[in-house]
């Protein structure tokens, strides 16, 4: 039987693109996101490359909706071996620190930050019941961003949520390795994705100058090749590592 993973955030961009490429590795698929919108499109994909893909609608934000789709990812798949935290939302406007809301800090916080901390503990818990099935690799993938360690004042929340979010995978790694079950961050750089549109004039010219070293941009089947290598277990001697996959846009240049 093919293993299972559970992504967040599945309906589009880097979640559409680790469904497929983690269907590719040989895995069927469970989603979740806030809205039906792209689901028939990420299950095509899932299909196309020879897996299975069932979804179900979640408000990540809301506490209480992360243990019934545990729940149901754990009934709809025979159990799950590999967990994306994808899911994740962008400041609710950029703009100068000091006039950022309490709505807007809490928002990114609980979306980027606390949602893949308890979807990972509700997903981990069930993983070391002795009856866990074992079809295949364990491990979790906590999808963060450059702002993790690059700081971007006008949008802090953001920034500081995914530093957070940064945290997590580090904690989460040394809980779950005697357990076997690695932990990784991702660290994307600017992706082209529906949350890089607005701005995306502005990031092409800053990339034609240079902004990383390799000068393109991201594309969101980067980050799914890269989450599908780490969980298939491409990479056994490692746990809590961050892997930046954006064009050397983290390296220091003098």
């Amino acid at each position: 039987m093919r293993p299972v993973a559970l992504v967040t955030g599945a309906r589009r961009g880097i979640g559409r693109a680790a469904c497929a490429a983690l269907a590719a590795a040989g895995y069927d698929l469970l989603g979740c996101d806030l809205a039906e919108d792209g689901m028939a499109e990420t299950a095509a994909a899932v299909q196309a490359a020879g897996g299975r893909f069932a979804h179900r609608l979640a408000d990540l934000a809301d506490l209480g909706a992360i243990e019934p789709l545990l729940d149901w990812a754990w009934q709809e798949g025979g159990g799950i071996e590999a967990v994306v935290n994808n899911a994740g939302i962008g400041a609710l406007s950029r703009g100068d620190l000091l006039e950022m809301t309490p709505q807007s800090w809490d928002r990114c916080m609980d979306v980027n930050a606390r949602a893949p901390f308890f979807v990972s503990q509700a997903a981990a818990r069930r993983m070391l019941a002795e009856d866990a099935p074992r079809r295949g690799p364990r491990g979790i993938v906590i999808v963060s961003s450059a702002n993790a360690a690059m700081a971007s004042p006008e949008r802090t929340e953001y920034s500081a949520s995914k530093a957070a979010a940064s945290m997590v995978a580090r904690c989460l790694a040394l809980r779950l390795a005697d357990d076997g079950i690695p932990v990784f961050e991702i660290r994307p750089g600017v992706i082209r994705t529906d949350m890089t549109a607005p701005v995306a004039a502005r990031y092409a010219q800053r990339i034609a100058e240079g902004l990383s070293p390799i000068r393109r941009w991201g594309e969101a089947e980067d980050v799914g090749r890269a989450v599908a290598a780490l969980l298939t277990g491409a990479i056994p001697f490692s746990t809590g590592d961050a892997f930046h996959i954006d064009g050397g846009l983290h390296l220091h240049r003098l």
